[in-house]
């Protein structure tokens, strides 16, 4: 089985096995886990100058249903600046019900199919991590440098240890990301409570979790701004 196909085949089959309610927006556990990520991703995004958003053509990498899309318009972005990319019809399908004026494309991300140098940033959401054939990986990051602007960035979001019950996910530490990027400036900022910890815990109380978090050890994903010292 190829890259490709097994990807699908591992996506579809979670779809089958973890019920909608389990990630569902409205839980409070949810709610804590988005705030706390995008909390990080304004971090870095400021440190790189990138509000306002209004005018800032941007490209997700793998943009699933489009709930990064939409938080984007949240921070300022204007729909007719996004832009998206997903390899499975179902959620492409989503993400045009839920953002019908934002250019979402089903496709494989190692061919994106947009021209040299159109987005000012170039975000991934834990796509990385569910790639688990390296030469996949480098020919996606190529990719993303490719159609990112001179002056701009891409901010990552991924997991930063393997999952061991879940062989389809292989975490990314910083010399991973480092390689995937050679020649490229990158602040790093560690984030996101154990994720079992914080589903118990945040449901409950947001301040424990909050706390819980601020312990670096009990971490598991790595965010990450980008920027190529070359210009792209």
């Amino acid at each position: 089985m190829d890259e490709i196909a097994r990807i699908r085949s591992e996506y579809e089959a979670r779809a089958q096995s973890i019920p909608d309610e389990r990630y569902a927006w409205n839980r409070r556990e949810i709610q804590f886990w988005q705030r706390s990520t995008a909390r990080v991703c304004q971090e870095l995004l400021k440190i790189a100058g990138a509000f306002p958003l209004d005018h800032t053509a941007i490209l997700d990498v793998g943009c699933g249903n489009g709930q990064w899309l939409q938080e984007f318009t949240r921070w300022g972005a204007h729909p007719s600046h996004l832009h998206g990319i997903e390899l499975l019809d179902s959620r492409v399908a989503a993400a045009h019900s839920r953002l019908p004026a934002v250019d979402i494309r089903c496709g494989d991300a190692r061919e994106l199919p947009w021209p040299d140098r159109s987005f000012d940033l170039v975000v991934q959401f834990t796509v990385f991590s569910s790639i688990l054939d390296p030469t996949m990986r480098r020919q996606v990051a190529a990719e993303m440098l490719r159609v990112l602007r001179t002056g701009g960035h891409i901010l990552w979001f991924d997991c930063r240890y393997s999952n061991t019950p879940r062989t389809a996910v292989r975490g990314l530490n910083r010399r991973d990301v480092h390689r995937l990027f050679p020649g490229s400036s990158i602040v790093f900022r560690s984030a996101t409570l154990f994720p079992p910890l914080s589903r118990a815990i945040a449901r409950h109380s947001w301040v424990a979790a909050g706390a819980l978090e601020s312990l670096p050890f009990l971490r598991t994903h790595l965010a990450a701004l980008i920027t190529p010292d070359n210009g792209a």
